[in-house]
């Protein structure tokens, strides 16, 4: 005899969408993401195709979970073993742009805004009807990209000598900015026919001294070590800059180099025995001193 199923069993409940999100918030919480919330409705918002505004207002009204809540839940475990969100996401925000970003190219920092402003307001200051920048190092393009978008006047050069960051950065050129230049090439021997030309050169390079141990995991097991470490002292690089520098810029063309907190002094130094004037530090929105500026002679 057939067996009918009990019409009174009840069905299987589905979780309200605030309680998947809280519970992902208390299991990145336990494993110490310092934006736990932040980060569980950005990989909400990834998964489920819905902005933010929209993801709250759900959850506000005790809507039901999506029913494709497994694959967040995935990646919530991801992130709890501290893969970076960008990579989760594939994406990474830089002032007004959206960057593709994943394993093999250095995510860009909030505090880097502040150093591609530096280099925007001098190559905005400049006469010149097209004026030169170039990015050295440029990883993902940000720097590269906000220059070339945000001063559109301008010539905007990039190099960079990383296969997979070459990769992502190709992407994000071809989205936001197809008209600037990337070059696959080492910085200390890029572009020698703008040589005196350049009227602002900035970078972000490795500056982290190689005994250093970055204390957040998404950075220690996830950036290129080639994008962080800068040998015993953190400036082998910025030396080289100095030099790139004098090289590429005109006289009175701007240097703009993103460093560490402690290390603005030791650069000032290194920059005057170069030869270089008007070496000024300057503080990030945190009041941390975080990129350095002088000017070619």
């Amino acid at each position: 005899m057939t067996s009918v199923p009990d019409s009174r069993t009840p069905a299987r409940q589905v979780p309200l969408l605030s309680t998947l999100l809280s519970d992902a918030t208390r299991r990145l919480a336990a494993a110490g993401v310092p934006t736990p919330d932040v980060d569980a409705e950005l990989l909400a918002a990834h998964v489920f195709g819905m902005p933010r505004g929209a993801l709250a207002a759900a959850s506000l009204r005790g809507d039901a979970a999506p029913t494709d809540s497994a694959a967040f839940l995935g990646l919530v475990e991801r992130r709890a073993s501290r893969e970076p969100l960008q990579h989760l996401t594939g994406t990474a925000p830089f002032r007004h742009l959206e960057l593709r970003v994943g394993p093999g190219v250095f995510v860009p920092r909030p505090e880097t805004e502040m150093v591609a402003q530096l280099a925007i307001d001098a190559l905005r200051a400049t006469a010149d009807a097209e004026p030169i920048a170039v990015d050295l190092g440029t990883g993902s393009g940000a720097i590269a990209l906000a220059m070339a978008t945000e001063v559109p006047h301008a010539r905007v050069h990039a190099a960079e000598n990383s296969v997979d960051a070459f990769i992502w950065a190709q992407e994000n050129f071809t989205a936001h900015a197809p008209h600037a230049r990337l070059a696959f090439i080492d910085l200390a021997n890029a572009f020698a026919e703008l040589d005196g030309t350049v009227s602002v050169l900035v970078s972000n390079p490795p500056y982290v001294p190689d005994a250093a141990v970055p204390r957040d995991p998404e950075v220690r097991f996830w950036d290129p070590p080639a994008a962080l470490y800068g040998g015993d002292d953190g400036l082998d690089v910025v030396r080289v800059l100095s030099r790139v520098g004098q090289r590429l810029l005109r006289p009175g063309g701007a240097l703009v180099i993103e460093h560490g907190e402690w290390q603005g002094q030791p650069i000032r130094e290194l920059l005057a025995a170069d030869g270089w004037r008007a070496t000024a530090t300057h503080p990030d929105l945190t009041m941390r001193d975080r990129a350095t500026t002088a000017l070619h002679p």
